[in-house]
């Protein structure tokens, strides 16, 4: 069983998708489920509709689940399993206020040492504790030995008692921690593979011990994929505008090539044009590179175009919203443009009205003349023949007036190769 557990805080940026995308293609190469888990327990950070913002990018990239869950769904047993954690005197409840801890990391920064916390409320009688009216978390109590798990893409890693340390695991108001939520519901539902970003490397121990100390010894497998840098080489953050999906597909990138890229950085492919049909035949996780990938927008806007280029009809007119009398204008444009805005744009200029400077105006005005009333050929040559053969024109004198009339624009593809593509529509084209 594999998931993908994003929380509704924010858009989905490029590291969430890799993601889901790996967790997806791994369930389908197993014929196992795959989970998607809304992790909703941190309120304060929740956005409204983020949940349904992820289901709709999840669907547009053709990433389907097989069982939809809500965190917050799950708080009874969250707090059952914290209940016996307590009762089996494997976890305690610490009554140190926010102000007390705060001060105690603060005096460990100024030392230059690491905050621990020092078991202040680890040892407190029952009595104590039922006598004691201040609000309280609960935190686990220290594991007493080093915990070790094996990660597919790292190797083995190994965590002392200190690196785990009495982590909270219920907050003040009774709702779970991320790391307490996400054990218990990978334990409920079964989850024997977890895929996620290498930040969740030192959370995985911590899980881990959780499960563990409620008798749960079923082995989960895990990999965490290395970070993706920026343009920088620092990792990338929210505030880079292409590290959201949403901003990649509102600048027109595919998402067939945002798939393609996101398996292709830091991975050994047996080709560089790729579906994700093709990539679930074929994909290791265990061929990812160990070290950090670069993003690069400028090879992800040449798999875009690669893309369109390959993309059937069908639905390059879903992605264009053109009909189908315009797919190979679209592919043709390739060659001088990537994304769906910038092509749309050139192939829809062609069949508007063109505003034409005073320059040439009278050139193409008589040039549109001519060409409502010829018979148009098949071929360019025989086109820009007719016409000069008409007008008595130089050929330096005939380019731009006819480019301006066919395009709207003073540059662009030749028109020897743009005319094919053009020629059944040319006279409606220059009305």
């Amino acid at each position: 069983m594999y998931r993908f557990a994003p929380s509704p805080t924010g858009d989905m940026h490029i590291g969430n998708l890799r993601v889901a995308l790996f967790n997806y293609i791994c369930a389908k190469q197993s014929n196992e489920k795959f989970i998607l888990r809304i992790e909703d327990t941190d309120k304060q950070r929740n956005i409204d509709g983020k949940d349904e913002e992820i289901k709709e990018i999840l669907t547009k990239f053709g990433i389907k689940w097989d069982k939809l869950y809500i965190q917050s769904d799950n708080l009874k047993f969250h707090r059952e399993f914290a209940h016996k954690l307590l009762m089996d005197k494997k976890a305690f409840c610490c009554f140190c206020s926010q102000e007390e801890l705060e001060s105690k990391k603060e005096l460990a920064k100024k030392e230059n040492r690491p905050y621990r916390y020092e078991g202040a409320c680890d040892n407190l009688s029952d009595k104590e504790v039922l006598n004691c009216e201040k609000p309280f978390v609960i935190r686990m109590k220290k594991p007493k030995r080093t915990i070790k798990y094996i990660d597919e893409i790292k190797g083995e890693l190994n965590f002392s008692p200190e690196d785990i340390d009495n982590f909270v695991i219920m907050r003040f108001d009774k709702t779970p921690t991320y790391n307490f939520a996400c054990a218990i519901d990978d334990m409920l539902m079964d989850i024997t593979y977890i895929i996620r970003g290498e930040d969740h490397t030192s959370n995985t121990p911590k899980q881990e011990y959780i499960r563990k100390s409620l008798g749960y010894n079923k082995d989960i497998k895990y990999a965490h994929l290395p970070i993706i840098l920026n343009k920088h080489g620092k990792k990338i953050s929210k505030r880079d505008d292409s590290s959201s999906v949403k901003w990649l597909l509102e600048q027109g990138f595919l998402p067939e090539a945002i798939i393609n890229y996101l398996i292709l950085l830091g991975n050994k492919t047996p080709k560089e044009i790729f579906s994700l049909d093709e990539a679930i035949e074929w994909f290791d996780i265990k061929n990812l590179s160990k070290s950090p990938a670069k993003f690069d927008i400028k090879k992800l806007t040449q798999l875009n175009r690669d893309h369109i280029k390959i993309t059937s009809n069908k639905r390059l007119v879903e992605l264009f919203g053109l009909d189908e009398k315009y797919v190979n204008l679209i592919k043709f444009y390739t060659q001088e443009a990537s994304l769906v805005p910038e092509i749309k744009d050139k192939v829809l200029k062609i069949y508007s009205k063109k505003e034409i400077s005073d320059e040439f105006k009278n050139s193409a005005e008589i040039l549109r003349n001519i060409i409502i009333n010829m018979e148009i050929p098949n071929s360019f040559e025989e086109f820009k023949k007719e016409i000069m053969k008409l007008l008595n024109l130089k050929e330096e004198n005939f380019f731009m007036p006819l480019r301006l009339l066919i395009t709207g624009l003073d540059y662009g593809p030749e028109l020897g190769e743009l005319y094919q593509y053009i020629k059944d529509d040319i006279k409606e084209i220059v009305k």
